[in-house]
């Protein structure tokens, strides 16, 4: 037990310590930017980013990842918060936790192996545009100074690592954040800074149960919103989990980060926050600056909360210009480079898929929608190319009295009417053997399929054997075929 638990919070100190305090400091301005997004007060977003880091920090599944107010979510509670206000915000954020630990204890996260490379891919690039193109309000209209310092930024943070000894001793996006808040300082140059993006809070988040009317009516109004935030949420959680197994080649487990998410979103409502998830970007950052265990994601929520409450005036003259480089860092990391590469050497599908994903994302900024019309396709590609995969062939036997034909292959919705196109039922023959001993039927199409034809056989005299079905295929052509049924049979056909 000691030994687990020093693994999962004591085995990193130093790169978990480091990685910790440049997210916080990150999670600042975005924190701010999705409050204003979802109509609510600075505060709203900061208390839920602190809060949720901290709470994943102990019940997530993934170590190393980091949860806060996201954009996505934010984007979802607009209308709420608009037509109803912030109370009924802070309940519809208490539901959406109670949904996430059900959907944990169901077991839903294990959905995601529907999900395939091509979809991950394509996931991965469009929130790597999604975070270059926020970062360009601050990068337009602006003087020189913000286009300067942001490549000193990037400067910085590509060829620090390269300094010897103490280049890979501090991360090069803390360093990055350090400089040039101190050349900000020194020259006082016209520039934004963290502090013109909102008003930092003066006070620790403090509980607050919402002052709404727990009652059906409420329920009806918030439900819907509910279960938006708890898809979408779930769903960035899944995705950036599975992004991160792949970051640091260990595993999770996403059952475990399901009820992680709720509770913390449970707590994150009790503290006046909105309803958060993981955040990719951020996780990266914590990943590159040499996050690995939960402690990087603790420190990154109670550093944010100490620097917005004790240290705001340092915090608020942090120039947007250094967070800017350190965002467009991880959009770069973060998009999959290879996957342009691999354009040319993968099958036409596998692109379109992962192309799909990005298009309908970038185009919606809805995570949920790219991820969902990317699996539609896949599946769709699945199912096609598995269904093409289906050979009927046929041989006389017995003089010309008999004809076998033998089914190889997949027999499914997508190639049912192959199935069915393949037998010649005007053919003037006594007996017809259907080997089916290497072929398996899946579905219920499949096995209305097999009814038609042996039906039409019969109708037409010729006397019908099906041999070879393997126990599975049995199993589901016994239990709801009909061609030996003669009232289904006639019911069937009085239509036809």
């Amino acid at each position: 037990m000691y030994e687990k638990m020093k693994l999962s919070w004591f085995s990193n100190l130093k790169g978990d310590t480091l990685a910790g305090i440049v997210v916080a400091l990150a999670l600042i301005p975005e924190a701010i930017a999705f409050s204003i997004i979802a109509g609510v007060d600075p505060k709203v977003g900061l208390y839920a980013s602190f809060s949720m880091a901290v709470i994943i920090a102990f019940a997530g599944g993934r170590p190393g990842m980091i949860s806060a107010a996201t954009g996505a979510m934010a984007l979802l509670m607009v209308t709420l918060v608009k037509e109803h206000g912030l109370e009924y915000l802070l309940v519809a954020t208490l539901l959406t936790g109670v949904l996430q630990i059900a959907a944990g204890y169901l077991r839903l996260a294990d959905l995601m192996r529907f999900v395939s490379r091509s979809v991950v891919t394509g996931f991965v690039n469009a929130l790597a545009i999604l975070i270059f193109m926020a970062q360009l309000p601050e990068l337009t209209g602006v003087t020189w100074h913000v286009y300067a310092m942001t490549a000193a930024g990037l400067g910085i943070i590509y060829l620090f690592p390269y300094v010897p000894v103490i280049g890979k001793t501090l991360p090069s996006p803390l360093v990055c954040i350090l400089v040039l808040t101190g050349v900000y300082l020194a020259t006082g140059m016209d520039i934004r800074t963290v502090g013109d993006m909102g008003e930092l809070p003066d006070t620790l988040p403090v509980f607050l149960w919402p002052e709404v009317a727990l009652n059906l009516e409420t329920l009806m109004i918030i439900l819907p919103y509910s279960v938006m935030l708890t898809v979408v949420g779930l769903l960035e959680s899944m995705m950036t989990a599975t992004i991160v197994d792949d970051l640091t080649d260990t595993g999770s487990d996403k059952n475990r980060e399901c009820k992680g998410q709720g509770l913390a979103n449970i707590g994150t409502g009790l503290l006046g926050g909105m309803a958060g998830c993981a955040m990719i970007g951020q996780s990266v950052i914590n990943i590159k600056s040499g996050g690995r265990t939960r402690l990087s994601t603790l420190i990154a929520g109670v550093a944010l909360l100490m620097m917005v409450v004790f240290l705001a005036d340092w915090v608020s003259r942090i120039p947007m210009a250094a967070l800017v480089a350190v965002m467009i860092m991880v959009s770069i990391g973060t998009f999959s480079w290879t996957s342009i590469r691999d354009l040319r050497k993968h099958p036409l599908s596998t692109n379109l898929v992962m192309l799909a994903t990005v298009v309908v994302t970038v185009g919606t900024h809805n995570l949920a929608i790219g991820v969902f019309v990317g699996v539609l396709l896949a599946a769709l590609f699945f199912a096609n190319k598995v269904g093409n995969i289906l050979y009927i062939g046929s041989e006389e036997a017995d003089e010309g009295s008999r004809r076998i034909y033998r089914v190889v292959g997949q027999v499914f919705f997508a190639s049912s009417e192959r199935f069915a196109a393949a037998f010649d039922f005007k053919e003037s023959v006594e007996k017809v053997t259907i080997d089916l001993s290497r072929a398996h039927f899946w579905d219920i199409t499949a096995v209305q399929a097999l009814d038609r034809a042996v039906i039409k056989f019969r109708r037409e005299g010729t006397e019908v054997a099906l041999i070879g079905l393997n126990e599975a295929s049995a199993t589901i052509v016994d239990r709801y075929a009909i061609h030996d049924d003669p009232e289904a049979v006639e019911k069937l056909m009085g239509g036809h």
